[in-house]
């Protein structure tokens, strides 16, 4: 625990606790928010090629998370650090250069 509060800046294991918490229910969020959206774009899984399915599949549930990443962790009064520490650095990975302005 200590580790993870002196690499994220963290004040107390509580902290540690609710931004576990964030991403644990994003991840679930995301999963099950790419399941009607993958219908909606017209892929099923019993009729399209399984090569074809999971990377889109995967890739939706990426781009879910990214954005819901902050929103979830607005919900528990982490937004600052995950827009920081995560959803900033994606976005400057991703060529938003703009985004890394203070």
């Amino acid at each position: 625990m200590e580790s993870l509060k002196k690499r994220w800046g963290l004040k107390s294991n509580f902290q540690i606790v609710v931004i576990l918490i964030v991403f644990s229910i994003n991840g679930s969020f995301a999963a099950y928010i790419a399941k009607p959206l993958t219908e909606f774009i017209g892929l099923d899984y019993e009729t399209t090629n399984p090569w074809v399915f999971w990377p889109v599949r995967i890739l939706l549930i990426f781009i879910i998370y990214q954005i819901t990443l902050p929103l979830v962790g607005f919900c528990f009064g982490q937004f600052k650090f995950f827009w920081i520490f995560f959803t900033k650095k994606m976005l400057v990975r991703l060529g938003f250069k703009r985004f890394n302005e203070d």
